[in-house]
């Protein structure tokens, strides 16, 4: 049974910055998808971010060039790095895992996610 917990939440001034970790565990190989979403009260789950197996990322414009994707196989660990941080970005971010193997195409909606964490709360003040 794969399981992934999040963790690197916090309360944080606007500009500064955070760095989430998600451990996985019960994988039973290496070509699987990590990704990233976040979800603020009353919205729905936004994307926030992914990472293939073989390293190609993907982030959507209201957060690139602030946030970074990056994953550790050894480890069997994904990080975000969050950079400049806004209010906007207050919310609940969600680690997934897609056991699905995209070669050049991402997997961008919750739709393509097997497996969740339960969330780590991010809080950026004004």
């Amino acid at each position: 049974q794969v399981l992934l917990v999040e963790s690197g939440g916090g309360l944080v001034q606007a500009g500064g910055s955070l760095r989430l970790s998600c451990a996985a565990s019960g994988l039973t190989g290496r070509t699987y998808t990590m990704g990233w979403f976040r979800q603020a009260p009353g919205k729905e789950r936004e994307f926030v971010a992914t990472i293939r197996w073989n390293g190609g990322t993907y982030l959507p414009n209201s957060v690139k060039g602030r946030f970074t994707i990056s994953r550790d196989n050894a480890k069997n660990t994904v990080y975000l790095q969050m950079d400049m941080l806004k209010p906007e970005d207050t919310a609940l971010y969600y680690c997934a895992l897609s056991s699905r193997i995209y070669q050049r195409s991402n997997a961008l909606l919750p739709q393509d996610y097997d497996y969740w964490g339960q969330g780590t709360q991010v809080t950026v003040s004004s």
